[in-house]
């Protein structure tokens, strides 16, 4: 962990550091979430679009979490989105897309470079290419395949890592970085997750040195990487059962928000 004893926000990829890929958050994560809400800002950012924070972690959290709402931010597709809890359900801070341009160039890359390098799956779960309004992304299996079948497609990260490098030669105006086990993310020049927490900077007032980033992917070729790049403290994760490890000892340490 880089040093920071002592945030105001604590912010969490989502996809194998809250919940393993695509699936809901376990009830442990839940309470812990709710539990670090009544004393810091909690924000998620990932790749993933808005139905996938609601149904992986928003529609997951425990009854005492309403207490709590205003303390959590919701960032998906990298902070291209921004969004909020409220009594009424999820409040839109903004929302920003791609040109249709952009989008057409993007898909038509991305299929292109796929077929060509024998990555494109003739038997998946769901769609391989997903418009994401501010954000193209490329699942090698699908949308909805399952946990064990995207572990065993690219263990090392070199199908998606070559899949990236030729998109990118395709699309140099655009921002292509390697999402999730299967997954490639196309957006607008300069939009990773160091973009989004300088939304969140930007919107909370928070300073960046005042927060914590916890990921699976904080490795150079990871899409966490940004984060730790930029200077943000952060902590490695493998996995949701180290991130509730992590928070457990975390949480006692910080005091409850007035």
């Amino acid at each position: 962990m880089t040093d920071n004893a002592s945030p105001l926000l604590v912010a969490f990829d989502l996809d194998d550091t809250l919940a393993p890929s695509k699936s809901a958050i376990d009830a442990r994560i839940g309470d812990l979430l709710t539990a670090l809400a009544a004393r810091v800002q909690v924000a998620i950012i990932s790749g993933g679009q808005l139905a996938q924070f609601t149904t992986q972690v928003v529609d997951r959290l425990p009854d005492a979490a309403a207490q709590v709402h205003d303390a959590f931010h919701l960032l998906p597709t990298c902070g291209t989105q921004y969004y909020r809890i409220n009594a009424s359900g999820i409040e839109t801070v903004y929302r920003r897309t791609l040109t249709d341009d952009q989008k057409a160039r993007a898909l038509a890359a991305v299929e292109g470079e796929a077929r060509r390098l024998g990555l494109w799956e003739s038997e998946t779960w769901g769609d391989i290419l997903e418009d994401r309004g501010s954000q193209i992304t490329f699942s090698a299996l699908g949308q909805q395949a399952p946990v064990h079948a995207k572990s065993a497609w690219d263990p090392t990260g070199e199908k998606k890592n070559s899949l990236r490098a030729a998109v990118a030669a395709l699309v140099p105006d655009l921002e292509v970085r390697s999402g999730g086990s299967t997954s490639v993310d196309i957006t607008e020049r300069g939009i990773d997750k160091a973009y989004g927490m300088r939304q969140l900077a930007e919107q909370t007032g928070i300073a960046l040195d005042d927060m914590l980033f916890v990921g699976d992917r904080l490795d150079p070729d990871g899409n966490d990487y940004p984060v730790l790049a930029m200077g943000v403290a952060c902590e490695a994760v493998d996995g949701w059962e180290e991130t509730a490890e992590f928070l457990e000892r975390l949480i006692p340490t910080l005091p409850v928000r007035a």
